[in-house]
């Protein structure tokens, strides 16, 4: 089947068999049956319509950072988008395609004096994962400054959704639901002071070094806020900070991170979530919702 793939679209780079831990930021995963790089909407669309046509799974990814892909890995086509990221600034809008990094398109924003996305201005992720999470930080969120995306639907239909059709909500998006694939989005901002803006976004991102284990291979915030409590603190408070197995570890600087602290597997991965889980559970009858995608088949 690699053969037909690669025959049909010879100007897409596919690899056979390619194992996720070289682009998950757990760094870990099991293997890609086929992991193929678009670097187009036309190549995007074709794949995706091929796979449909062969009926072959599909599974998108951005850049493969609030994730973790079980240890049997994915099958099927699998699709990074990090090579569509092309970012342009319009009036006081800014357009970034899927594969963007939004840290990259927080640098646009601050370059061309708009502001409204120093928030983002540490979230690892890509445009396309920021929309299909409401990824958001320190009071803000996707929701609040995007316009509208396009997206390719299952069908194969490439059509634009304007930010009320996207029924955002804590970490939600219409795009989970329906399975659309993010290939652009558009952020609406407000004009704004340059120097203002970069000490803004400067004043976050030591934040976020200063409280996070950045140092570490890890998948971001695993758990979702519970209502009423934070996660890493219901966590610090189990007395979990430091509870390992195998390789992966609840970091000792934010109890709301999973850390990779050498050779660690998406089953430690799981393992330690498992666990988290229970013990918040036992302890205050609160269960954590994991935040983190998690995706593919178990080894």
């Amino acid at each position: 089947m690699v053969e037909d793939l690669t025959n049909k679209f010879k100007e897409i780079e596919i690899l056979k068999d390619e194992p996720l831990s070289n682009y998950s930021w757990t760094k870990t995963g099991g293997k890609a049956d086929f992991l193929a790089f678009p670097s187009s909407f036309k190549e995007t669309e074709e794949l995706l319509n091929y796979a449909n046509e062969i009926k072959m799974p599909i599974t998108v990814l951005g850049n493969a950072s609030n994730l973790i892909v079980r240890d049997g890995g994915i099958r099927g086509l699998t699709i990074i988008l990090t090579k569509m990221n092309a970012i342009r600034t319009e009036d006081h809008r800014v357009i970034a395609e899927a594969g963007a990094a939004y840290i990259d398109v927080t640098k646009a924003a601050q370059k061309a004096g708009l502001t409204g996305l120093e928030f983002a201005a540490g979230i690892p992720g890509s445009v396309g994962g920021g929309v299909f999470m409401n990824a958001g930080a320190y009071g803000g969120e996707t929701q609040y400054i995007l316009e509208s995306a396009t997206v390719l639907t299952p069908q194969g239909e490439i059509i634009v959704l304007n930010n009320d059709q996207l029924d955002f909500g804590y970490r939600h998006s219409s795009i989970q639901d329906y399975g659309d694939v993010v290939l652009e989005a558009t952020f609406k901002l407000e004009p704004g002071n340059k120097p203002e803006i970069q000490s803004e976004m400067d004043h976050l991102n030591y934040l976020r070094r200063s409280k996070q284990p950045l140092e570490w291979p890890s998948c971001g915030s695993v758990f979702k806020r519970p209502k009423g409590y934070f996660a890493g603190k219901l966590i610090h408070d189990a007395g979990l900070q430091g509870y390992r197995s195998g390789g992966a570890e609840v970091s000792k600087k934010h109890a709301g991170f999973i850390i990779n602290v050498g050779g660690a597997t998406a089953t430690d991965y799981l393992n330690v979530i498992k666990h988290v889980q229970e013990t918040v559970y036992h302890d205050n009858q609160v269960h954590l919702e994991t935040e983190v995608r998690i995706i593919g088949e178990p080894k």
